[in-house]
């Protein structure tokens, strides 16, 4: 199928309350501004490199998340314009994020990402960590970031039963939290998984694939 017909595919299955993080990585400019011609607003990438290279080529109200591993030396790159920084796994990346929008006079979002897989090899704090954590947010240690949820990746598998174990114990992490200061973010699923993310009580979904098609990486 077309993109066009990928993204209205993939809108049916949405309702207005579920978020769409168009995840454009490894994809051309071409194909981003395809699909923000078709009023999509908000995309993912996951490398600085790549974000810097096409953010300045495409529409700037373009909503740019950024959702891959983040290393601290590279957020500066990025503070003066990203809308939200979905891969928080430190206190050392969060303390930096905040010293850089403080820098640039503004506030980024966030999201704390959870390590829920099973798979070492996925990024992420330990629950115990993330509490810690948004203690010192609300604590006012980071007055420059804005702590909007969580983010989580299940494990790569075809066993429903465990990425759903997964999805909600990140539901329940989101409920928890979500009672000490109000949370509006809980970023779970991706294209092969969104749709027991949104079941599991997800209201942000990160879609490339599914989207934009598979990326032939031997061209």
């Amino acid at each position: 199928m077309s993109i066009k017909e990928n993204y209205k595919k993939i809108q049916d299955q949405l309702t207005a309350d579920v978020q769409l993080v168009a995840v454009s990585k490894t994809h051309p400019v071409s194909a981003i501004q395809e699909v923000y011609n078709l009023g999509q607003r908000v995309f993912g990438e996951n490398k600085v490199q790549e974000l810097m290279e096409k953010a300045p080529l495409l529409p700037q109200d373009i909503q740019w998340h950024l959702i891959g591993h983040l290393q601290t030396n590279k957020v500066k790159y990025i503070a003066p314009f990203i809308d939200t920084i979905q891969s928080v796994d430190s206190e050392k990346l969060l303390a930096e994020i905040n010293k850089e929008a403080g820098k640039n006079n503004r506030s980024i979002k966030v999201l704390l990402q959870v390590k829920i897989a099973a798979e070492d090899s996925k990024f992420g704090l330990e629950i115990s960590e993330a509490k810690t954590i948004f203690q010192q947010y609300m604590d006012g240690n980071f007055p420059h970031v804005e702590v909007t949820g969580l983010m989580g990746m299940a494990t790569f598998t075809d066993n429903e039963p465990q990425i759903r174990k997964e999805f909600l114990t990140l539901k329940t992490l989101f409920d928890e939290l979500n009672q000490l200061k109000p949370l509006k973010t809980l970023s779970m699923g991706m294209s092969d998984d969104f749709p027991v993310a949104i079941e599991c009580g997800a209201n942000s979904v990160r879609v490339g694939s599914a989207i934009f098609g598979r990326r032939d990486y031997s061209q």
